[in-house]
């Protein structure tokens, strides 16, 4: 670990917190912005890792994370770096949107360029400034508007460590995705950093148990990483891996009737969801494909023709996968000291 660590031009030794804004492009009305960044360094050596939310404007589940995080007393103990950044789409916050002003994806605009577009801009700055002087990372999501997503994580789940840092997360659904072009997880990869994404909740909504499988999921990485002491009892989560998933799609438009929900096992051939004309006649049913756990969920009762409604992801122990979903649950209710 350097004994000194700079962002913004701002060095941060060993033993020292601050609070630093790392300037990104003015507003055309020549508003200064800035991206907000938490810098905690430990006094004794150990990994750097970053933990960021609000890529995407309109998903706050992490920025609530993320609050707590940099609250908890457990980082009294703290060993290493710690560089919290609880929103990194600050123009997507302001206008509750998930998008830059531009109308580009920061989460497609990675690795970026000094002179390129404003999310071009914005990602290449994030890189250099933030992700560069990282040994690993934990991006927070939440489903689109109207999408909910189960607590998952999404990682390379074929390199080793990665998987490690997964399963030591917590939540019992492991999703192995491939890298994206464009992406923060593609971006870091090729910097060498290794990343997890959280996927939790839905897009302008915080959801209570979303936030503290969050919090406990981070918190349980840093004592996997050695940088925090590690708990006197294991959290008791057993991960299972899923290497497929795929949307269920509506085969016509009209007004929908839900019959399975979030965290669901369903079965080949049953039906998820019918569609119905505005007098209550039925013009399709939604049936799935496969056994597996519905990890995504659209939420508002109207869909059109072809749109994405239910995101399945299939596991050879679906029961057991259920089950632990229980048990997060059982875990998370109770006010708790992470």
């Amino acid at each position: 670990m350097d004994d000194v660590i700079t962002i913004a031009g701002i060095p941060v030794a060993r033993g020292e917190t601050r609070k630093i804004e790392l300037p990104i492009v003015r507003l055309y009305t020549d508003t200064e912005m800035a991206i907000p960044v938490y810098v905690q360094r430990g006094k004794k050596s150990g990994p750097t890792i970053f933990v960021c939310a609000a890529l995407h404007g309109d998903e706050l589940n992490g920025v609530e994370i993320i609050s707590r995080l940099i609250n908890s007393k457990a980082l009294k103990s703290l060993r290493g770096t710690l560089i919290a950044v609880p929103v990194v789409n600050v123009y997507g916050v302001l206008q509750q949107s998930r998008y830059l002003p531009d109308r580009r994806d920061l989460n497609r605009s990675f690795p970026g360029s000094a002179r390129g577009s404003l999310a071009a801009r914005m990602a290449h700055v994030f890189l250099d400034q933030i992700v560069s002087k990282c040994d690993y990372g934990i991006d927070l999501h939440t489903g689109a508007v109207h999408r909910s997503n189960l607590p998952q994580i999404r990682a390379n789940l074929d390199d080793q460590q990665t998987r490690a840092m997964a399963a030591a997360f917590g939540v019992p659904v492991l999703l192995n995705a491939t890298l994206r072009d464009g992406s923060l997880r593609q971006a870091a990869a090729d910097l060498g950093v290794r990343i997890l994404l959280y996927e939790a909740g839905e897009a302008l909504r915080f959801d209570e148990l979303c936030i503290r499988a969050g919090l406990k999921g981070v918190l349980n990485v840093l004592r996997h990483l050695d940088m925090l002491p590690p708990r006197k009892a294991p959290h008791g989560i057993e991960p299972f891996v899923a290497r497929r998933s795929g949307w269920l799609r509506a085969g016509d438009s009209g007004i929908v009737n839900h019959k399975r929900q979030l965290g669901d096992h369903v079965r080949k051939g049953e039906t998820l969801a019918t569609i119905a004309d505005l007098y209550g006649n039925e013009l399709d049913k939604v049936v799935a494909d496969a056994d597996g756990i519905i990890i995504g969920k659209q939420n508002i009762p109207l869909v059109q023709e072809g749109e994405a409604m239910y995101h399945v992801a299939y596991f050879h122990e679906p029961n057991e996968v259920l089950e632990n979903l229980e048990l997060l649950q059982d875990t998370l209710l109770p006010e708790e000291n992470y």
